[in-house]
């Protein structure tokens, strides 16, 4: 590592940075701790004819080469909550985009703030939480999003749009869109209540709340109460880490592809031959979303390992790297996994993980 233009640094091996931590290396990075100083970063690698990544959490992201550019992590930090001038029930909180998720959503449980204990574990930087639309166990980002400040690259301006502009979906936004490479998220706006109760309608979570609160009593006991938005959160906290491996332990970036949605015929189909196939109401009655972790351990690939990469023994939706895997090898194994599903089922499976370059899933 060694010094670069200003305060960038040179040669950083990115490894680090990354939940799957493969190593590759940035030729220039920086770290973006003020508002202020975005513009002059990007200036000088304009002027430099440099591309750019910005980096959050590096959870959602799978290197496979060298980045030929600079890279920024996003180090924006801080918190403010302010009563929600349009609900006297609500609370305002806005986040910047450095901040960690999960720290995030233990800040708001602890200040009484219901809203996010159904995504806690989810790894990664707040600024990501929207580019993804992220969701589990009942609850997505857009239930509770008011709003997200970005800085355009194209203007050179800060501008601020609603939960609606966002044009949230499952795991899809704008950001992903007409604003990709374009918009730099700085903070978002979330709307949260100290009266609400927590969402326990996903089937899982209602059995993890019922062991859990059976445990707590007398076993043949029956709970009846409304459970806390702690007891909801670790009941989270305690699935996650019942199914998915500790990025700090074994690298991965969580669930490596999305659920894929198909017609209602195709799934009545499939559900003719496999009657244990889950699938689930999308926002359309023609189609169905239908669960990559279910298609790909049928297909055979749970605890699949060739060198360092490998699908995960007891999560067959993530794929890990058990040391040395490359990016390149990664992105080989998930290729295969892909094509025997899509043989298998006729179904097309989507990285849910951003892979750089994007050319690389393509090739």
């Amino acid at each position: 590592m060694s010094a670069g233009p200003g305060s960038w640094l040179s040669h950083v091996d990115l490894a680090g940075f990354t939940s799957f931590g493969v190593s590759a290396r940035a030729r220039f990075f920086a770290s973006l701790q003020q508002e202020d100083e975005l513009p002059t970063l990007l200036q000088e690698a304009d002027d430099k004819d440099l591309p750019v990544l910005i980096l959050g959490g590096g959870s959602n992201v799978l290197l496979t080469a060298d980045f030929p550019g600079l890279v920024i992590q996003m180090a924006l930090t801080g918190i403010v909550v302010r009563p929600d001038p349009l609900s006297a029930e609500h609370f305002l909180v806005t986040a910047a985009a450095g901040e960690n998720w999960h720290a995030l959503v233990e800040f708001c449980l602890r200040n009484q703030l219901v809203g996010l204990e159904n995504l806690a574990l989810i790894p990664g930087s707040t600024g990501a939480a929207p580019v993804q639309n992220i969701g589990a166990y009942g609850v997505e980002l857009s239930d509770v999003l008011v709003s997200v400040r970005y800085f355009d690259r194209r203007t050179q301006q800060v501008h601020q749009i609603t939960a609606e502009q966002c044009e949230l979906s499952y795991r899809d936004s704008i950001f992903k869109h007409s604003l990709k490479h374009h918009a730099i998220i700085l903070s978002v706006c979330l709307r949260l209540s100290k009266g609400a109760a927590p969402v326990i309608n996903y089937p899982a979570l209602q059995q993890a709340l019922l062991h859990s609160r059976r445990s707590a009593t007398q076993p043949t006991s029956q709970p009846t109460s409304q459970p806390t938005p702690q007891q909801v959160f670790d009941a989270v906290c305690a699935i996650r880490r019942s199914k998915l491996p500790d990025p700090q332990v074994l690298g991965n970036a969580g669930s490596f592809f999305r659920n894929p949605q198909v017609t209602l015929a195709h799934c009545e189909r499939l559900q003719r031959e496999w009657t244990d196939l889950p699938s689930y109401k999308t926002d359309s009655e023609l189609t169905r979303k239908l669960p990559a972790a279910w298609l790909i351990e049928k297909a055979g690939w749970k605890g699949y390992r060739t060198g360092d990469a490998g699908v995960h023994a007891q999560q067959a939706l993530v794929l890990v790297n058990y040391g040395e895997a490359t990016g390149v090898q990664l992105v080989d194994l998930a290729r295969k996994v892909a094509a025997s599903v899509q043989q298998r089922f006729d179904i097309t499976l989507e990285p849910e993980v951003n892979i750089l370059p994007a050319s690389v899933w393509h090739a």
